[in-house]
């Protein structure tokens, strides 16, 4: 028996909803079903945000926005000149869920909790007499005539138009593969660099505001660095991992980075302040107290590492030490000998290549009534929202153009 709809949606995360939302809201007719693999939808959605949900990100500019996605920077700009951040926050607060922003930009629910964010979903379908059917794993998708045939284990689906929006599911991709798309290979995007390095063993928790370089590539990278158990994380890190997705996969994630403790102070500069706390400060102890925004246990250790000795007074640095002291705040260098993912929320760089998808409506170039949202295509973003953004974008991109 097939089970016949107007428009199948695989996939019941956060993209997947928001696109049958404004599907069914747009035209109440229209008989439309989410087919999700697993017992739950909107899983991705529940742990985003440390529970929280970051929906968005308070950067309101379409120009501006496309900055924080490594790949789809060029693609996205069209997009978000449809739907960006605003009408993200002005949508939710037409579903009843008012967003706040944080120091940092973040946008969250009020409620604090990404629960605000799936019952907004779940009610909106429910009302809308969208089908969520759960546990709907697909093991083909075919055209027949004018139709798309979706068969699950235990069901066939038809449809006329048939929306993807499966994340970084390999099979799905494998699937479309066999109707001649592209898929570049996925690559982990966001992740922490793994450092065993005795000037900063003893400091898991300490923070830092840092310039990071890799060597021997462009990649650079500005903001917090956040020192681990296993190493070095914080955004500064993360915007590195994702710029450089491609990149330090190829190396095995086994590089050197260089990291200026004073976020991007000259060398010289520091040379020259260093010899002036010398004749300031003769009498006192180097390591007791960091005459830079640096916390004194950080200072401490790099003094350590420069070879001055616990006790040593200003006085009594030699040029070397001075030089070495300078060396190690501008352009400390450390071994990255692996990565660790960060947090649960898994974000791969690869997909459906953006050459043959039309960004005016989503739609592939390849199949007509074939659409794709969120993640399924090689777009993906630092974090901080914009991956949800991109996720929201796209959904009401194919919702207006179906």
């Amino acid at each position: 028996m097939n089970q016949n709809f107007d428009i199948i949606i695989v996939g019941g995360g956060a993209a997947g909803f928001f696109t049958a939302i404004n599907i069914v809201e747009r035209n109440p007719k229209l008989k439309v079903a989410i087919l999700e693999r697993g017992a739950e939808v909107l899983n991705k959605v529940r742990i985003s945000g440390g529970g929280r949900c970051n929906v968005t990100h308070a950067i309101f500019e379409p120009n501006e926005l496309v900055k924080f996605y490594p790949r789809g920077e060029k693609e996205l700009r069209g997009p978000f000149h449809q739907f960006c951040s605003g009408d993200t926050i002005e949508w939710f607060e037409n579903h009843g869920v008012e967003l706040k922003i944080e120091g940092d930009g973040r946008m969250f629910p009020v409620s604090n909790s990404s629960q605000t964010i799936i019952d907004c979903f779940l009610t909106a379908t429910q009302k809308l007499g969208i089908a969520v059917l759960t546990g709907q794993s697909v093991q083909s998708i075919f055209k027949r005539d004018t139709l798309w045939k979706v068969e699950t284990q235990n069901e066939n689906y038809l449809a006329e138009k048939l929306i993807l929006a499966t994340g970084s599911n390999p099979k799905i991709w494998e699937m479309l593969q066999t109707f001649g798309h592209v898929v570049v290979s996925p690559v982990p995007s966001l992740f922490t660099f793994n450092i065993k390095d005795s000037r900063i063993k003893e400091l898991p928790g300490v923070a830092a505001q840092v310039t990071v370089k890799v060597k021997d590539t462009k990649l650079t990278s500005t903001g917090p660095l956040l020192i681990t158990h296993w190493g070095m994380s914080g955004p500064a890190i993360l915007k590195l991992s994702a710029w450089g997705a491609r990149i330090l996969h190829d190396k095995n994630y086994q590089f050197t980075i260089f990291i200026n403790w004073l976020n991007d102070a000259d060398k010289e500069d520091v040379e020259k302040k260093l010899k002036d706390l010398k004749q300031e400060h003769a009498k006192k102890s180097v390591s007791k107290k960091s005459p830079f925004e640096l916390t004194n246990r950080l200072w401490e250790s790099l003094v350590l590492a420069s070879g001055i000795e616990v006790e040593t007074k200003w006085a009594d640095l030699s040029k070397i030490q001075l030089q070495n002291l300078a060396n190690q705040l501008t352009n400390g260098t450390f071994q990255v000998n692996g990565k660790s993912t960060f947090k649960e929320e898994f974000v791969t760089a690869g997909g459906i290549d953006l050459k043959e998808i039309n960004f005016k409506t989503m739609e592939s170039k390849l199949h007509q009534n074939l659409y794709f949202a969120g993640e399924i295509v090689n777009i993906d973003a630092i974090t901080g929202g914009f991956n949800f953004q991109n996720a929201w974008t796209s959904g009401f991109i194919v919702a207006k153009a179906v």
